[in-house]
């Protein structure tokens, strides 16, 4: 079921809290960035915890820097030199990172407010960007859907366009499985299911390369604790984790995140071929809901995704959407307890 409660008003339009339920879980989202703004699951005592980083204003939402819990887009993750070649014409793109053009560019899809309709177990989020926004052809249309169902929050990503064009949308949510309010994130554990990676530059853009994670600290296959990698100095420059892993696929799940503090457990399945790890390293000390206050390494983010910078790079799988055809990925978080 869903219910709906108002957060705030922006540009002459109520920007509504939209709630669903099923069982004892609750997630909470906004149309301001299609964001997820709190997951509620059950610990292994049965006490319900908020596991996922948000602000209590919508003001915040609008303000501050970090992406939580929003849906980004059009092209989310880099693009190296802020700009792309396509069919043979050149475009390009609004510099936001540096040199690069970093999820979406100026006002990507994070800064956007998204109409929505919604559903006994579900919320459908929309929003037409016009052709030549941030420098991207064709008129997109987007959808992202997020379904609350047997312990599961499901993401589905739809996209059309009527012109050949660049689409990689992802999510932001940063999620603490110790509570929202639980500090850092050290002593979580986390396993990803992927043998090899795409290195990059000192402005993360990859290199074209995918290498090996064997002998390096991006070797999660085993699982690995992260309070003993976060300090390595392979990760330095992201102060923290902040790469592209390349998934095996198969029909294990992409990755587990557990905390042995609240025994709350996350499995993460997805169609996608990469997913960004992203341990906070640049979430600047600020305050959180309900008093908290977030810093470094208070969060894990796992966004699912083509790999950054790939239409530069045609090695890579293709984030290039063509007109008349269809861009359809899902990405599901699973929640149990151990």
């Amino acid at each position: 079921m869903y219910k709906v409660k108002s957060f705030g008003a922006m540009n002459g339009q109520d920007v509504p809290i939209i709630a669903l339920t099923d069982g004892a879980m609750e997630a909470e989202f906004i149309p301001f960035g299609a964001a997820v703004r709190s997951i509620r699951v059950p610990d292994r005592d049965g006490s319900i915890v908020d596991i996922c980083l948000g602000y209590d204003t919508l003001a915040e939402y609008r303000d501050q820097s970090g992406c939580l819990g929003a849906c980004l887009g059009r092209c989310a993750n880099r693009i190296g030199g802020a700009r792309f070649t396509l069919n043979g014409e050149t475009y390009p793109l609004f510099a936001n990172e540096g040199a690069n053009t970093l999820h979406g560019g100026k006002v990507g899809f994070h800064k956007k407010l998204w109409a929505y309709t919604c559903g006994e177990h579900s919320v459908t989020f929309s929003l037409d960007s016009p052709d030549g926004e941030e420098g991207f052809p064709g008129n997109l249309h987007a959808e992202v859907t997020y379904t609350l169902r047997n312990g599961a929050l499901t993401i589905d990503y739809r996209a059309v366009t009527d012109r050949d064009t660049v689409v990689n949308m992802t999510n932001h949510t940063y999620f603490n499985l110790a509570g929202h309010d639980g500090g850092r994130v050290d002593d979580h554990v986390l396993t990803i299911r992927a043998s090899r990676y795409t290195p990059a530059d000192s402005g993360n853009i990859p290199t074209g390369e995918i290498a090996s994670v064997e002998g390096t600290p991006l070797d999660l296959r085993r699982g690995a604790v992260l309070g003993d990698r976060l300090g390595h100095p392979f990760l330095a420059a992201g102060r923290g984790y902040d790469q592209n892993f390349v998934l095996d696929g198969g029909e294990e799940s992409a990755a587990e995140l557990y905390c042995p503090r609240t025994g709350i457990a996350m499995e993460m399945t997805t169609t996608l071929e990469g997913t960004q790890l992203y341990t906070a390293g640049h979430l600047s000390n600020r305050p959180g809901k309900g008093g908290a206050v977030y810093d470094i390494a208070h969060a894990v983010c796992l966004e699912t995704q083509h790999f950054p910078d790939a239409v530069n790079h045609p090695e890579f799988p293709s984030p290039i959407l063509r007109a008349g055809e269809e861009f359809r990925e899902t990405t599901s978080y699973r929640f149990f307890v151990k």
